[in-house]
């Protein structure tokens, strides 16, 4: 009896053994398997992930910073000095008076030396004028282009990698938009002055008085960015160095009201000598004003139409005149480009050539009529 017990007793012990045994094991077999995983980390990632955006936030607040003075000081480099009068200096920048030499601004917008400016600054077609880059160096220049109508011309100067601005959408402008000027006021002490303003106001017409005669300049940007004589012919533009206008004119008995030009009307004209070195302007032969300048005129006409362009002259035998358009007659279309100013027209015969013909759509008294026009030379 006694043999059974301590037999019974034995198998327990060898049993309980066995079972801690395999415990021991099983526990040792599942802490070396944990181990040896390769767990991937989430907060590697999330780290990552924090650190590129901390890196791209420090770089947009790096960039903000030099949005107005950095990005100014590089358009600067595109701003030259032009005058009618040689100067027996070394640079145009002396210290004769403005009056003098006939000092202005100019904007370079092609890397191989079209500069652009107001016709008043530089002459007429084929005039010669002189050019002072922003490092001093002087050059000889002609114009090539230029047009008395919105005081704008293009000069050429013989010279290559030029750092040129870039051209932004005039059409889009906002009142209340920040804008700089920059220009060569009143001649040497201040050459390249920078000021700052707003869009105060857009599609402006103004009247010019000067030798007996009177003209209007339509669909300019107002603004109160301060422009000086000398400033004529240089840039307005955002503050991310994109040109928008051409300074051109300002009310000498008012503080802050001074004019741009649209750079849209040019931009067919630029990027024509950009990629052909050559610009053959079409002509329609009329000349035509919007309902702001309607009510200057002595028309004796019914000034209530809302849309379209007066047409105050037809060039005889011209392009206009030989497709039977007529004086008084409201110009709504072209092409279908919906007109509101001569701007309008402008920008878009610019885009022809001289044999090109366009559909003007015209309203005479209560008759509307499409006219086919062979553009002229």
């Amino acid at each position: 009896m006694k043999r059974a017990k301590r037999k019974n007793s034995g198998k327990k012990i060898i049993t309980t053994t066995i079972f801690l045994l395999v415990i021991w094991l099983l526990g040792f077999y599942i802490y070396v398997t944990y181990n040896n995983i390769e767990i991937n980390n989430s907060n590697y990632t999330a780290e990552r992930t924090q650190s590129t955006i901390e890196e791209q936030t420090v770089g947009k607040v790096e960039e903000e910073s030099k949005t107005v003075a950095d990005v100014i000081e590089e358009t600067v480099e595109s701003v030259v000095g032009i005058s009618k009068l040689k100067n027996a200096g070394t640079s145009i920048f002396s210290n004769s008076t403005e009056s003098q030499l006939g000092l202005g601004t100019g904007i370079i917008v092609t890397e191989n030396g079209y500069i652009l400016s107001n016709e008043h600054v530089t002459g007429s077609k084929y005039s010669k004028c002189y050019v002072t880059l922003e490092n001093g160096n002087n050059y000889n220049g002609t114009v090539v282009w230029s047009d008395s109508n919105i005081d704008v011309s293009i000069v050429k100067i013989e010279a290559n990698n030029l750092k040129y601005v870039t051209l932004a959408n005039s059409d889009n402008i906002k009142i209340g938009e920040t804008v700089y000027a920059i220009g060569n006021p009143i001649g040497f002490e201040f050459r390249r002055t920078v000021t700052s303003g707003i869009i105060s106001a857009k599609n402006r017409t103004i009247k010019i008085e000067e030798e007996d005669t009177v003209s209007y300049m339509t669909d300019l940007i107002q603004t109160d960015a301060t422009i000086n004589p000398g400033n004529s012919g240089g840039p307005l533009i955002y503050p991310n160095g994109q040109v928008i206008g051409i300074n051109t004119v300002k009310i000498s008995s008012a503080e802050g009201i001074g004019f741009a030009i649209p750079i849209n009307i040019v931009k067919p004209i630029i990027e024509s000598y950009q990629n052909t070195g050559d610009f053959q302007e079409a002509k329609i032969g009329i000349y035509a004003y919007d309902t702001e300048v309607i009510p200057y005129l002595e028309t004796g006409t019914n000034t209530s139409f809302q849309e379209g362009i007066y047409v105050t002259e037809v060039t005889k035998n011209g392009p206009a005149d030989t497709a039977g358009i007529k004086e008084g007659d409201i110009i709504t279309q072209i092409d279908e480009v919906t007109l509101e100013t001569m701007n309008d027209l402008r920008e878009y015969i610019y885009t022809k050539k001289p044999n090109d013909e366009v559909t003007v759509k015209i309203n005479r008294g209560k008759i509307k009529r499409e006219i086919v026009v062979k553009l002229g030379k």
